[in-house]
């Protein structure tokens, strides 16, 4: 699996990041999402599809074939 955020639709909501804090964080200043980790372990795989969902951006992608 590989993740892609595009911080510029982010609006903040900081879903993902109490989804999987793992693999998201969320800048100080401004709440954008940083992305801790593009490849995370399958044992985060479901939790990362589920933020691809919940994210009221559609900021977050996800490559199933990486």
């Amino acid at each position: 699996m590989k993740v892609t955020v595009d911080d510029e639709k982010c609006c903040a909501a900081g879903t993902c990041v109490m989804i999987a804090p793992e693999v998201f964080d969320q800048r100080e200043e401004d709440g954008i999402v940083i992305l801790l980790d593009a490849a995370p372990s399958a044992e985060h795989h479901d939790a990362v599809r589920e933020c691809v969902q919940v994210c009221p951006a559609g900021a977050i992608q996800v490559s199933e074939d990486a």
